[in-house]
């Protein structure tokens, strides 16, 4: 095998943090990891790099600025006044709110970026980061133990480079919010290797192909209990094959979730160490630049194993690793064996038992078979740095806002997100995106909540929430926030606001402080553009009734 390159990125840091007492997930498999990578040789044989974490403004990126300033100030004593009582950008008790949360995002991020940079830079074929792959994370919310999308962060740092990035997720659950990030476009396309059927995400069906420009760019592959390494391999080399042939990919991230290895506490497949390792093997051969990241996988010992004995494949190395662990820090964790294997159960294959799996495979063949080879992207040179930063001003030198201009701020963040009525399910065909129509260009929110199931689900339980979100998905509404009861058939208005236009004083003033003067909300001065003039009640009150039943699927 051909010697690549390896960009290996590591934190010490990175073992010091816990999610909580007896939660699931242990950041503390990626210093065991690093133990067995360095007890078996392999630091001299790839750059090991620390990389930069990430800053609020380069998870901004993605995220809103709303929860990104969330994540940077919440903690366990102030998570349930932030959150909302539960009820917006941490749901249920599968992302807990702890100390050091935000540093462990900014690591995690930063390292999946800094691996991406190196990729493009050239100086390196493999880049490598055990502490990325949280694929659940979305724009504005935390899920399956995921509060920031790192991976989405360093998709988007490849994509300054090349001009189509093949995304491959192996994790036992669908990664739906890499998907859902990249669902519209035909740059990235997306392929999960998942469980699937009353199984946390709930979404990921071979229905589920994309939107407009990204029509049929996300590939799903759902599986059922008990697939084992020749099951799983009959299925992943043939579509990657055939991806790699019609999409050609400049550059491919590999998820490598360990929670789809046979024994792990909240996976249900029987894929051993080297079925699993199998996957990094066949992507390495397509000799395309490739960033392998971490991902689930709840059985400690397991997890550590996997991605040792994968960083020996990412170096070519696999074959001269001596099963016998030699001696490191955490050799008793892995008795009584004392080997680096994770073996398969005696659970039984229901993939191969009905036949599932021939027909799964033949879809999504089919399915890739229909589009049009390697769309054509025209490339720019990408400034790396911002405007500000090219004239030499920095954050700190810029004037800071006073409390009532962040609060309006993000209230017409809010607002914006919020104002797109729900569009007819006929806006996915290409037909009605064309007709110029407002409406027609809107995002259909119910169709794509139908797309996304209809309740979030527990990472650990597998079952719905019982503290769901609102209609919007935005999980939060000032009536609820203040405990006021709500009307099942009350219509919301959501551009209600205490602030006002002054017209005389000419500036903006918050209701209570004393001013009985005649104003508009926010909302009117927004669709006046500042102007004055009256404003056309009837059709404008239609638009900002929001009916709590629109939407639902």
């Amino acid at each position: 095998m051909s010697k690549r390159r390896v960009a290996y990125y590591y934190d010490p840091d990175v073992g010091g943090f816990t999610y909580g007492l007896g939660h699931p997930m242990k950041p503390q498999r990626m210093r065991i990891t690093h133990e067995l990578v360095s007890v078996y040789g392999m630091m001299d044989k790839m750059h090991v790099l620390r990389a930069k974490r990430a800053s609020a403004e380069d998870m901004t990126r993605f995220h809103t600025d709303e929860y990104v300033h969330f994540l940077s100030r919440v903690t366990p004593e102030t998570a349930e006044d932030l959150t909302y009582h539960g009820t917006r950008f941490l749901v249920g008790d599968d992302n807990p709110a702890w100390d050091g949360l935000f540093e462990f995002c900014s690591l995690s991020a930063g390292g999946s970026m800094e691996a991406a940079r190196r990729l493009t830079s050239g100086a390196a074929d493999i880049a490598i980061n055990w502490a990325g792959g949280l694929h659940h994370a979305k724009k504005r919310e935390a899920s399956g133990f995921c509060y920031v999308n790192d991976i989405v962060l360093g998709i988007l740092e490849l994509l300054r480079a090349y001009p189509r990035v093949l995304y491959i997720d192996i994790d036992c659950h669908h990664g739906d919010g890499v998907e859902e990030a990249f669902y519209t476009t035909d740059r990235v396309m997306t392929c999960s290797f998942h469980k699937f059927g009353e199984y946390f995400p709930g979404t990921g069906t071979q229905e589920d192909r994309g939107r407009g420009k990204g029509k049929g760019y996300a590939i799903n592959i759902p599986l059922k209990d008990g697939i084992t390494d020749e099951a799983y391999k009959s299925v992943f080399e043939p579509v990657i094959t055939k991806i790699n042939e019609v999409f050609r990919p400049s550059a491919i991230v590999l998820q490598c979730g360990a929670d789809s290895l046979a024994g792990d506490k909240l996976g249900c497949f029987n894929v051993t160490m080297r079925g699993h390792a199998n996957c990094v093997q066949f992507v390495r051969k397509l000799n395309i630049p490739f960033m392998l990241l971490g991902g689930g996988g709840y059985t400690v010992k397991n997890v550590a194993r996997t991605w040792a004995f994968e960083t020996a494949c990412a170096l070519g190395i696999e074959d001269s690793i001596d099963p016998n662990m030699p001696w490191n820090e955490y050799f008793e964790w892995f008795g009584p064996r004392y080997r680096l294997e994770v073996v398969k159960n005696n659970m039984e294959d229901l993939n191969t038992k009905d036949g599932s799996l021939d027909r799964v495979r033949e879809t999504a063949l089919k399915h890739l078979s229909e589009l049009r080879p390697a769309p054509s992207v025209g490339l720019q040179d990408v400034p790396r740095e911002s405007v500000g930063e090219h004239l030499g001003f920095s954050s700190q030198e810029l004037p800071r806002t006073d409390d009532l201009d962040e609060r309006l701020a993000q209230h017409m963040r809010f607002v914006h997100q919020l104002q797109e009525p729900a569009a007819s399910d006929e806006s996915d065909e290409p037909d009605s995106e064309s007709d110029g129509s407002s409406s027609s260009r809107r995002i259909n929110r119910s169709s794509r909540r139908g797309r996304a199931g209809k309740q979030r689900m527990s990472i650990v339980t597998n079952q719905p929430l019982q503290n769901g979100h609102d209609d919007f998905g935005c999980g939060w509404h000032p009536a609820e926030a203040s405990g006021l009861a709500r009307s099942a058939t009350a219509k919301r208005r959501f551009f209600q606001s205490a602030a006002h236009w002054d017209d005389r004083m000419q500036k903006v003033l918050v209701s209570g402080e004393g001013l009985a003067m005649p104003g508009v909300s926010v909302a009117e001065l927004m669709e006046m553009g500042g102007r004055d003039g009256e404003h056309e009640g009837s059709e404008a009150d239609e638009e900002m009734d929001i009916d709590d039943d629109e939407g639902e699927s």
